[in-house]
């Protein structure tokens, strides 16, 4: 299928607004679109303080410094596998091998830059493309990559991100990845890897699907997104140097979130960005569910369900159950 031949449905006010129809077809076609910076209106210097931030967080985690130009100053190893599982069952799963990368998580209460970037218009626009409906925020997490032979595999770690949801899945997202490319990313750089128009196939990946895979290649500061049906997976870096990127994952409003922001993010920084009460909303702050609690009081505050009340007497006035 081509460009001549899809003719795209439901095109949202934002989209138009933002100008987007293009990235759009692209994502309806191949899964998966590439923003460049000129349009997601995002500058360098928010790129720049966020490659800061993250390789501030890296070595407070790690013990080791990190240059974009050559890596992490010291030699990094996993620490013993969790669950009782050894290492090198582990390795031949081909789970773990030599550390050239890990994640940094829960970005949204670390600055407000990370903030901004989870409700960017042009992200919002496109993810919730993907999803008919507004997306909600599933995690933040930023991906810290480097030179080495370790990556996904020969397959290349190919996979969806949806893939826990019971199919048959249909041309609705359930879950979409929005990612900014902190570094240049090209194929010798270690970046995504991704079949194109897999989201169309409505399953997962074949053995065979890294035969057909292609680098998401885009310079510094792009946006890539996908959809949450796309096979995709990982080049290892060739070059020197290091990959970074920010990943805001979205899900559908019907799906469970990866980190649990209403209980672990501080509601107070929500004021500390470009539109708090979209951050709210993307956040699930003033969700209507889950219930905060079974309590018919707190129930009539978070207005679940319409209550009767006592004829003549106020609405809503009711004591705690005991």
């Amino acid at each position: 299928m081509n460009a001549n031949q899809h003719h795209v449905h439901n095109i949202s006010t934002s989209v138009r607004n933002l100008g987007l129809e293009a990235f759009v077809l692209q994502l309806e076609l191949d899964g998966l679109a590439i923003v460049p910076p000129q349009v997601t209106g995002v500058c360098m210097d928010v790129i720049d303080t966020a490659v800061q931030l993250l390789l501030a967080d890296a070595e407070n985690i790690t013990g080791s410094t990190f240059d974009l130009q050559t890596g992490p100053a010291q030699e990094l190893e996993w620490p013993a596998p969790p669950f009782g599982l050894h290492l090198g069952d582990l390795e031949a799963a081909g789970e773990v091998g030599e550390v050239t990368q890990f994640q940094l998580q829960s970005l949204a209460s670390r600055h407000r830059v990370f903030r901004d970037l989870i409700i960017n218009p042009v992200a919002l626009a496109l993810v919730e493309h993907t999803m008919a409906t507004q997306p909600r925020l599933s995690s933040s997490n930023a991906f810290v990559k480097w030179q080495g032979a370790f990556g996904y595999g020969r397959n290349l770690g190919l996979h969806s991100d949806q893939l826990h949801v019971p199919m048959p899945w249909g041309p609705t997202a359930f879950n979409t990845n929005a990612t900014w490319c902190l570094t240049d990313y090209a194929k010798e750089d270690g970046a995504l890897a991704f079949v194109p128009g897999s989201h169309r196939e409505f399953g997962r990946p074949p053995a065979d699907a890294h035969r057909r895979a292609i680098a998401a290649e885009a310079p510094r500061g792009s946006l890539i997104v996908f959809h949450g049906a796309t096979w995709h997976g990982a080049f290892h870096r060739e070059n020197p140097g290091m990959r970074l990127t920010l990943s805001n994952y979205y899900h559908h409003p019907c799906i469970q979130p990866q980190e649990d922001i209403r209980h672990g993010f501080d509601s107070g920084l929500a004021d500390d960005c470009d539109d708090p009460e979209l951050l709210k909303q993307v956040l699930g702050l003033n969700s209507l569910s889950p219930y905060a609690t079974t309590d018919n009081t707190e129930r009539v505050k978070y207005g679940m369900g319409w209550f009767p009340h006592t004829k003549g007497k106020p609405a809503h006035r009711i004591k705690p159950l005991t």
